[in-house]
């Protein structure tokens, strides 16, 4: 069974960065598709980045252009560096795992069946 564990995240000012990483244990990392979720509190979680098994790219409009998702597949490991850091993305971060490929499926919460633990982002003004 696979096993997401977070390192990462902090406490950061306006305009900096931060990177997020998600090791995955198992054998099936390299045909998933991973994805990265924010949540705070009273809301639900919702969709920040994905990275498909072909290393194809999906970004939320709000983190397009300062978000970039990533994977390493021989080290089992997905990062999101964050830049331009702004107070709206302070949040509780999740990496999730889902066997979907398609952004319709990728950005949708109820597609993954694995999560990481969470990590605080906190960005101050």
């Amino acid at each position: 069974q696979v096993q997401l564990v977070q390192t990462g995240g902090g406490l950061v000012q306006a305009g900096e960065s931060l990177t997020l990483s998600c090791s995955a244990s198992g054998r099936t990392f390299s045909d998933t598709t991973q994805g990265w979720f924010r949540q705070t509190p009273g809301k639900e979680r919702e969709f920040v980045a994905g990275i498909d098994r072909s290393g194809g790219t999906y970004y939320a409009d709000s983190v397009k252009g300062r978000f970039t998702v990533s994977r390493d597949n021989t080290k089992k490991t997905v990062s999101l560096q964050m830049n331009s850091l702004k107070t709206d993305d302070t949040a509780v971060y999740y990496c999730g795992k889902t066997r979907f490929a398609t952004y319709a499926y990728l950005k949708s919460l109820n597609s993954y069946d694995t999560w990481g633990q969470g990590t605080q982002v906190t960005v101050s003004s």
